[in-house]
């Protein structure tokens, strides 16, 4: 690997690919690696006649686009650290991660999903923004700090070309690349900072995963906001020179859309995803035959779903992993050597570049098949928390190892198993409950589609469970049919003291059910 940041990524996939397509959208043009890189020096050139210093934050926040990412690593060549944001945050929760992260210029969008964002971040008091970028379509008048993205471009058309060469040689592997906000589902979402050293690191996951090379289509699921979309995604076709597509909706009909219109050959999505394209009446009216790896992960995986995949879907290997935005992405996955039950029941082995050991409460290293919190230690970890000593210490101690706050146990053979988040176990009648592992089994009940499990107080027990239940189509099933099938196949300790069925569970934009809005409906 010569590159050793992302600019430096795109410098040379465009000298290698040229006018391949690196990025194809569902709607609008294409953009070729030739034209990231020519894109991405104009905006580096504009952000430098601004007045942006080196080490400055800068914004995204638009959904994802092909100007998207040539303003990202133009930001990044002009020595600016990036700060993505979601298009799906509200006002208030992106105006705090602006302010946190000072940030100072930010790119955004006119309207989307039926808001207009300049006029949002008008009288937010975000001290530091100096500058609004808004990228095609401009629907909203401009006014003050706001500038169009072409107006803006011509800023920097005057700029001597040595300016760029100087500035780019300023940003190294140690540089910081990007603060990545995490999803705050426990608490106050925390600033991940990474090293362009790690952020390029990262990139290479998927060549180890799913053997993507320059042929392939991937398309990973969500916005390039989230790591999976950035360095799980375009980051990766900087890498592997393979073209990266993308839909918005995240429908079983519009993924099954993408795969057969745009070829999609790999594509990474959470487990509840799939469930639903298998689920689908229609999806044989689909040619999905371009696909070839599926990855799935995220959360519990039921081993039904491994099966179903291989045998309904036709594709050559399904990939499971285990990884967090904090640890720069999989440390774990599948290789395509594993045996079924494997892909089904375990995370996988680590990652090449990765360490996994499991852990009890004062830090001491447990026995292949003990159960405790799972510490990965890994060049593609973040550096530190921004702003934020305490929770840096508590994520990474002394000898690098980053404490990832979810339990499983390895096997004598490295197969790792992960049972829950240690937040979300609950102790019922003192026993350990993982709500993730009580999901897989009550997945497996006839007349239910998916599943969720929280802990809840209880006076005499100290904790139970409750079962929020979706209904697979035509079901009638009842709690009292629920709780009954319950006490037949699982352990009594665990058997859900309530159910409640639902028509949606709530998730955030990476798949993952939100427990704390769950237990709301309880009060």
């Amino acid at each position: 690997m010569s590159a050793e940041t992302i600019p430096q990524l795109l410098r040379e996939a465009a000298r290698r690919w040229g006018e391949k397509t690196a990025l194809k959208p569902m709607s609008g043009n294409s953009a070729s690696f030739a034209w990231l890189d020519e894109q991405a020096d104009r905006f580096a050139h504009a952000l430098i006649s601004d007045g942006m210093l080196l080490g400055e934050r800068v914004g995204l926040w638009a959904p994802n686009s092909r100007e998207w990412v040539a303003a990202a690593v133009g930001a990044q060549r002009a020595g600016g650290t990036l700060v993505p944001l979601n298009t799906r945050l509200r006002m208030a929760e992106a105006s705090d991660m602006l302010a946190r992260a000072r940030v100072s210029r930010i790119v955004t969008v006119g309207t989307s999903y039926d808001l207009d964002y300049p006029a949002l971040l008008r009288g937010q008091g975000l001290p530091d923004l100096r500058r609004v970028i808004v990228l095609p379509p401009t629907a909203s008048a401009l006014e003050g700090v706001e500038v169009d993205w072409e107006q803006f471009l011509a800023l920097g058309e005057g700029l001597d070309a040595a300016r760029l060469r100087e500035r780019e040689a300023g940003v190294a592997g140690d540089t910081i690349s990007d603060i990545l906000f995490t999803s705050g589902t426990t608490g106050r979402p925390k600033g991940a900072m990474f090293t362009h050293r790690s952020s390029v690191l990262s990139g290479h996951g998927m060549v180890n995963f799913a053997r993507v090379g320059e042929q392939d289509c991937l398309c990973p699921l969500g916005p390039f906001s989230h790591f999976a979309g950035y360095k799980g995604g375009w980051v990766n076709g900087l890498v592997t020179g393979a073209a990266v597509t993308w839909t918005e909706a995240h429908d079983p009909a519009s993924i099954l859309d993408a795969i057969q219109r745009m070829g999609v050959t790999v594509m990474p999505a959470p487990p509840v995803v799939w469930q639903d394209v298998l689920d689908h009446p229609a999806r044989a009216d689909w040619d999905i035959s371009s696909l070839r790896f599926i990855a799935t992960g995220s959360s519990m995986i039921p081993p039904v779903l491994i099966t179903r995949l291989v045998a309904e879907l036709g594709v050559e290997q399904v990939g499971t992993g285990y990884g967090l935005t904090e640890s720069g992405g999989m440390t774990n996955f599948s290789r395509r050597e594993d045996p079924a039950e494997n892909v089904a029941f375990t995370a996988g082995r680590p990652a090449p570049d990765a360490e996994v050991r499991i852990a009890d409460p004062a830090g001491k290293e447990l026995a292949a098949g003990e159960t405790g919190e799972i510490l990965v230690r890994t060049s593609r970890a973040l550096c530190e928390y921004l702003d934020d000593a305490e929770a840096t210490r508590e994520a990474l101690d002394a000898e690098g190892w980053l404490h990832t706050g979810d339990v499983g146990h390895v096997d004598s053979e490295g197969y790792l198993t992960v049972t829950d988040r240690l937040k979300e176990m609950y102790i019922t009648n003192g026993y350990n409950v993982y709500p993730a592992e009580l999901e897989v089994l009550i997945s497996a009940m006839p007349g239910v589609s998916h599943c969720a499990v929280v802990g809840v107080d209880d006076a005499r027990k100290g904790e139970t469970g409750h079962a929020f239940l979706i209904r697979a189509d035509a079901s009638t099933i009842s709690e009292a049919q629920a709780i009954a099938w319950c006490r037949e196949n699982i352990a009594s300790y665990k058997v859900p003291a309530g159910v409640t069925f639902v028509d949606t569970l709530p998730r955030n934009t990476q798949g993952k059910v939100l427990k704390q809005e769950l237990k709301k409906l309880l009060g």
